[in-house]
């Protein structure tokens, strides 16, 4: 345990940020992908669940950036509340999981007709009707959507964590060079 905590500390916050914002970018492409290519209709727990990629892509670019011109402890403090966000995301995508496998019941509104926004315009998009928040549209795996998003949102935490304990140790780390007299 030890050796894996010295190894996270090695990794530079913006080698860790950047993967964090390359896979959050990624991940919602693809959640994106699979809607309008792919034809499957998000629920609106499904919907919930993509708040937390819209928040922490600015953050994370924003972290980054502050990074760059050596603000660390702001950097941290942005990746911290990325973490958190996905950790809250993490349990939005087990409760729906646990849902799915019958081990709850979703929320009574979930599945209420309402219009829902849509990447396109076309008539097919906009008279779509959301699907139960209960039922796994898909599955690889054995995991649905829903708990892709939980490995993905823990994945990113522990990225987003990661980087933040980075910034903060590298803010109060010795300067490169520096040889106590």
């Amino acid at each position: 345990m030890a050796a894996a905590l010295a190894r996270l500390k090695a990794v530079s916050p913006v080698h860790a940020g950047g993967a964090a914002l390359v896979l959050a970018v990624a991940t919602i492409v693809a959640a994106h992908a699979f809607e309008s290519i792919g034809g499957y209709i998000p629920c609106p727990l499904c919907l919930q669940q993509r708040y937390a990629y819209y928040i922490a892509i600015p953050l994370l670019a924003g972290a980054l950036a502050l990074l760059a011109v050596n603000k660390r402890t702001l950097a941290a403090m942005l990746f911290a509340a990325v973490a958190l966000a996905f950790l809250a995301n993490a349990g939005l995508g087990t409760y729906q999981a646990g849902a799915e496998w019958k081990l709850w019941d979703p929320p009574a509104t979930c599945a209420a007709p309402t219009e829902l926004p849509t990447l396109t315009l076309d008539a097919k998009g906009l008279n779509r009707q959301p699907v139960s928040c209960g039922v796994a549209s898909w599955r690889m795996f054995g995991l649905s959507f829903a708990g892709w998003n939980v490995v993905a949102s823990l994945v990113l935490a522990l990225g987003a964590a990661t980087a933040a304990a980075g910034a903060l140790h590298q803010q109060h780390a010795a300067p490169a060079g520096y040889r106590p007299a």
